[in-house]
């Protein structure tokens, strides 16, 4: 492959960081900047921050779940793409998908197990 080849990729790339530079630069100048203490205050479903929540302090659990949902949603994505070729892999590749959800399967018990999938402790 020659440097010739990745020119269309390379002016891409230039295109996209060029568009989104000009993108922040205009909002910047036109969108209204008027900071105070309360509009700068945390705010969620229309209460004020008021316990833990108001010293920055959130429980473990939450991260947890949240880690385990990105995980296993980005593993979900890996069955569309193994479906679309599903043909041209054979059989071999069928196995190694079953062993792969075999694998989530283990991984989501051992969540369960651990009570990472509990709200209240």
């Amino acid at each position: 492959m020659t440097a010739m080849e990745f020119l269309p990729v390379l002016f891409m790339v230039a295109g996209v960081v060029l568009v989104v530079g000009v993108t922040l630069f205009v909002s910047s100048l036109l969108r209204p900047s008027n900071p105070y203490p309360a509009k700068n205050m945390p705010y969620e479903c229309g209460m004020d921050a008021a316990g833990e929540a108001a010293a920055g302090r959130f429980r473990v659990p939450f991260f947890i779940l949240a880690i385990l949902l990105v995980v296993f949603d980005v593993e979900a994505m890996f069955l569309f793409p193994w479906a679309v070729v599903l043909k041209e892999i054979g059989l071999v590749g069928y196995i190694e998908m079953f062993i792969f959800i075999l694998l989530l399967l283990v991984g989501f018990a051992y969540a369960w197990l651990k009570g990472a999938l509990e709200w209240e402790a």
